[in-house]
């Protein structure tokens, strides 16, 4: 069993077909301290499955002011699932 002081909540932002995928514009993920993106990615898909998959595989995440595709970045408090947008 994983002791609750191991454990953080990280708030994940969907916006636009990642929204789509999950249902939702917003929800909590409970990840390991020290998880990066590529924790809570995984995590992502095993919550969402095949959709939001797809989505992630595109998309990038928006942590504070720093805009990443590497899944090796440290998870932040808040997470913004952002995935391509079309039009301008």
């Amino acid at each position: 069993m994983v002791e609750q002081a191991t454990l953080r909540a990280v708030t994940v932002r969907f916006f636009a077909a990642a929204e789509e995928a999950a249902g939702r514009g917003e929800q909590s993920v409970e990840l390991p301290v020290g998880a990066t993106l590529g924790d809570l990615r995984a995590a992502l898909v095993e919550r969402h499955g095949a959709a939001m998959e797809r989505v992630l595989t595109v998309a990038a995440f928006l942590l504070g002011d720093e805009l990443t595709r590497d899944l090796d970045v440290p998870v932040a408090a808040r997470v913004d699932v952002l995935p391509p947008f079309a039009g301008g």
